[in-house]
């Protein structure tokens, strides 16, 4: 596998594949085949390459969390106490399991979180009773994101 700082070359039969199976994952590989005009066997093999090189990192179903009744999105930023209390934090974080992502920030906040949650009250247990309640968290500041206005990919 490719290190992350080294660019994987990909040509436009290559882009084509990936736009087809980024609009749907299911998508047959002898439907694209037929469509980009290649074989079902060498799609197969770019698809090898693409995913030795690191750059396919798999594939998932997207769940809609509002269909299980989850209704409230927030971003939530951390403060820590000291820089060295990320690591412990980041692994009391791991345990929540409302929180979807974790990224370690510059500016204000040492962490920024995104968390999904049933409603606001959900949200506020979280908040009180799992994260603010972590050893190094100094305090919080919450977003509540009220709709999604893009969701995309990177542009191939």
């Amino acid at each position: 596998m490719k290190s992350a700082k080294e660019n994987v070359k990909i040509d436009g039969i290559d882009k084509k594949i990936l736009r087809y199976l980024m609009s749907d994952a299911r998508k047959p590989v002898l439907e694209i085949a037929r469509n980009i005009g290649i074989s079902g066997a060498a799609i197969h093999q770019r698809l090898r390459k693409l995913e030795n090189s690191g750059l396919i990192a798999g594939s998932k179903f997207v769940i809609n969390p509002k269909v299980l009744g989850f209704s409230t999105m927030a971003y939530v930023g951390i403060y820590l106490d000291k820089a060295m209390s990320n690591p412990v934090a980041v692994k009391e974080l791991e345990k929540i399991p409302e929180i979807l992502e974790c990224h370690y920030t510059t500016g204000n906040w040492s962490i920024l979180i995104k968390v999904l949650c049933r409603d606001n009250e959900h949200l506020m247990q979280v908040l009180n009773n799992n994260i603010q309640q972590i050893d190094g968290v100094s305090r919080t500041e919450t977003f509540i994101s009220l709709d999604q206005q893009i969701e995309r990919q990177i542009t191939i």
